[in-house]
């Protein structure tokens, strides 16, 4: 069997995602890493695929919401990293509609490869949408896939203890769209957080993973009587700012609010959003060069988790009496 970059990867004791960095992006890592990372793969004998101007792959990129800045800057970082090899990325939208996924799918089956960025068809549609057709998918897991997806157990339970330390007991989840895998997960890991440190968790119902999702929810939000709430993502936490001050309610004196993502805007709305930061630019690039390696014959089949951290601003704080 031809060795992969997998290989590679467990010989040098590092992650899939840093090993495939030392071929797409040396300079974004320490020396010695680097260092042992060809190390290993000249030990080895492996051979990174070649992005050469004469290549010239086109491949579907397929996201649920091209206005969403996550997804936005997913593509963007995705057509930086095709440029360099003069790939054509094929962009489709497809605006929450599963319905309009699988005829997306379908229509990027004939290119050379598909990135599906956080899909929400059932894995085994997916699965038999794609066929053969080279697939890597970005922000979920699916079994017999490349995957890659955001780590955010870590970030989230950083997120319940900070919360926990400024006295809050009861907590609330503004959950997003109801196909989407990684808000069943995040119902699950904030779960286990908050059971871990005995917090009562109130989980909302499913809304658009918009500002005006996060606005049709604040008023739940508001009557569950949690002092804090975690969102979907940065998108619904500013719509639950927005809901709050329209219900003349104040964060944080009232309730606090945590996001999920580190979008721009979370750093430079007043005041700023306190948020569990995903490297979602990073999987753009991270999920072409996979793909381009599996065009070019490695399969890897297994999901690279990229970290996640808590970073505290100023809609949390003590909680109210």
């Amino acid at each position: 069997m031809p060795v992969t970059l997998t290989d590679v990867a467990k010989r040098a004791g590092v992650s899939l995602a840093t090993a495939s960095r030392a071929f797409g992006e040396p300079d974004r890592l320490a020396a010695q890493t680097l260092a042992r990372v060809r190390d290993a793969a000249g030990e080895l004998g492996y051979r990174a695929p070649q992005l050469a101007p004469a290549a010239g792959l086109t491949f579907g990129i397929i996201v649920p919401d091209i206005a969403n800045p996550v997804y936005a800057t997913l593509v963007k970082a995705a057509q930086g990293r095709s440029w360099h090899g003069r790939n054509r990325p094929v962009i489709y939208d497809t605006g929450e509609d599963p319905r309009q996924e699988a005829e997306q799918i379908t229509s990027a089956r004939d290119l050379d490869g598909i990135v599906l960025f956080s899909p929400r068809l059932p894995d085994d549609e997916i699965a038999a949408l794609v066929g053969d057709t080279p697939t890597v998918v970005a922000g979920r897991s699916i079994e017999g896939l490349t995957s890659i997806v955001m780590d955010t157990e870590p970030g989230l339970a950083q997120a319940v203890e900070h919360l926990a330390a400024l006295g809050h007991t009861h907590l609330a989840f503004a959950r997003g769209p109801a196909q989407s895998w990684a808000d069943r997960t995040r119902v699950a890991e904030l779960t286990a957080a908050c059971d871990a440190r005995g917090i009562r968790l109130s989980v909302q119902s499913h809304h658009a993973a918009t500002i005006q999702g996060g606005r049709a929810t604040a008023a739940a939000v508001v009557a569950s009587g949690a002092t804090a709430v975690i969102a979907y993502n940065d998108l619904v936490a500013l719509g639950i700012l927005a809901g709050m001050d329209e219900l003349g309610r104040r964060c944080p004196a009232d309730i606090s609010v945590v996001g999920i993502d580190d979008i721009e805007m979370a750093a430079v709305v007043h005041p700023g959003l306190t948020t569990v930061r995903t490297p979602f630019e990073r999987a753009g690039t991270l999920a072409v060069e996979l793909l381009i390696a599996a065009i070019g014959g490695e399969r890897v089949t297994e999901w690279t988790a990229l970290p996640s951290q808590l970073i505290v601003r100023g809609t949390t704080a003590v909680a109210a009496s």
